[in-house]
């Protein structure tokens, strides 16, 4: 399905978008990409929407991505005796490990390893940043605190400890099994929460088995500290706003969000910018100005990929919310504006000959009258080179592959085309050449970029870049057998 844009949109499916013709409506408004929230729903509702997404997609013989994002451990305090209390500012507050319900002076904090990650000074924000503790002393059982912003406290409210490394890993039992249970599914993206450290990625990677690719949510400050070790070790990346504007000011995340984006471009893979892009359009058919502006800022720094959450899971307006995103995201990319910001951006990298030949593709394009750029590729990396790039004109991505051409659903600019398996390169011309006209990119007078990997079939060989027409009696009279 053409897009007249180049940013993807992530869509979340809840109650919202339950059934058929909703899904449908949400991807054809713009939706690439479905996100599945594994802390809600059971199992069986789960693949009850991956087999509607899969139907949606045979019918509409266009490749969707599917994201599972798992929920990561869960830090929250006990329960109150009346339901809530009110801590004042400078009073004392204790967090221990006794079952007991809380009062105004304590509550059960039933997580052993975060005392004994705490030091005096660590902070504790409670019901995201809401109220703030300052621990004045500790034991492995206990912390005492001090309110710095008090507030009210009830029930089960979640808990975040920003200033240390917590001796968790990010995969609780529960997300083992959503791993296990998603993978055999056969999502294309698994998402990973509560990411801290490589290790992290690297523990959900082995569980999976590479069924899936592995996305690292960026939400807690030890992950940006140690950032380009978790990119090295990931296939994609969410700058997952809502937690980092808790755990750090909030005037940190922006320049933040920058700096990951263009790391993320350098490395060639996707980015997806996520949390509160158009909140208020979960009740309210228009988005604030504050809101498009928002998106605005993620298209122009260069993500691959915007996310709704409960706008268009719980919402009552998810098309419109999907159609808001899109028309956003065709205005900005046609602004000069765009390309002088995105092509400022572009940093060299030559390491590799995909490398040159990515580049070389782009320059030639952008300097003659070349109306697509077609790549073969069997796992996805050369139209991620290329998507690197950020060309200004298509990308169309031809794979033997359904899996490779599903993720690639989530890479900026690349239009994904299922072929058959190729033994010569002139089959590759006359496919990429065929596509291009049936998308609509080209016509038979006009001329296309082709670049594959000779011999075919095998990963990391993109060797050859070949200027050709879309007329394919031309191609037959001037290429090789």
């Amino acid at each position: 399905m053409r897009r007249l844009r180049n940013i993807k949109i992530v869509a979340t499916l809840g109650p919202a978008s339950n059934d058929y013709d909703t899904v449908r409506k949400l991807h054809e408004a713009g939706a690439d990409v479905f996100r599945l929230n594994m802390s809600h729903g059971t199992h069986e509702e789960i693949r009850a929407r991956h087999e509607m997404i899969r139907q949606i997609e045979k019918d509409l013989d266009s490749p969707i991505a599917i994201l599972a994002d798992l929920q990561g451990p869960k830090l929250r305090v006990g329960t109150f005796a009346n339901g809530e209390e009110e801590l004042i500012e400078g009073a004392a507050f204790r967090l221990d490990l006794e079952p007991e319900p809380g009062d105004a002076t304590r509550v059960q904090l039933p997580h052993p390893e975060i005392f004994a990650a705490l030091e005096v000074g660590s902070h504790l924000l409670v019901n995201d940043g809401k109220i703030r503790l300052r621990v004045k002393s500790c034991g492995l059982d206990h912390a005492d605190c001090v309110v710095t912003t008090g507030g009210t406290i009830s029930n089960r409210k979640g808990v975040n400890v920003p200033d240390v490394v917590l001796p968790l890993a990010a995969l609780s039992d529960k997300d083992r099994k959503d791993l296990e249970f998603a993978a055999a599914l056969g999502v294309d993206w698994l998402a990973l929460s509560f990411v801290q450290r490589p290790e992290d990625v690297e523990e959900a990677r082995a569980l999976c088995g590479g069924r899936a690719a592995i996305l690292s949510k960026i939400e807690k400050p030890s992950a940006v500290a140690c950032f380009d070790d978790i990119l090295a070790v990931s296939d994609g990346i969410m700058v997952a706003r809502g937690d980092l504007g808790v755990e750090l000011p909030v005037q940190n995340v922006p320049p933040i969000q920058k700096r990951l984006i263009r790391k993320c471009r350098a490395a060639a893979k996707p980015v997806i910018v996520a949390t509160q892009m158009l909140e208020s359009m979960i009740d309210s058919p228009m988005p604030t100005r504050a809101e498009v502006s928002d998106v605005a800022n993620a298209i122009y720094e260069g993500a691959d990929a915007i996310m709704l959450s409960a706008e268009s899971a719980a919402g009552s307006y998810p098309v419109e919310a999907v159609t808001t995103m899109d028309n956003i995201a065709v205005e900005v990319e046609s602004d000069p504006t765009y390309r002088d910001v995105i092509e400022a951006s572009r940093a060299a990298k030559r390491v590799t000959i995909a490398d040159g030949i990515v580049a070389a593709a782009r320059e030639i394009a952008e300097t003659t009258d070349i109306k697509t750029i077609c790549c073969f590729t069997q796992t996805g990396t050369t139209a991620a080179l290329v998507a690197r790039e950020r060309p200004r004109v298509p990308i169309i991505a031809m794979s033997p592959l359904r899996g490779t051409a599903r993720r690639l659903a989530l890479t900026w600019g690349v239009n994904c085309v299922m072929t058959g398996e190729l033994e010569r390169f002139k089959q590759a011309v006359v496919n990429a050449a065929r596509a291009a006209r049936t998308l609509g990119y080209a016509g038979e007078e006009d001329q296309i970029l082709v670049t594959a990997g000779v011999p075919f079939n095998q990963t990391g060989t993109t060797n050859i870049l070949r200027v050709a027409p879309c007329d394919e009696r031309l191609i037959y009279r001037t290429d090789p057998e």
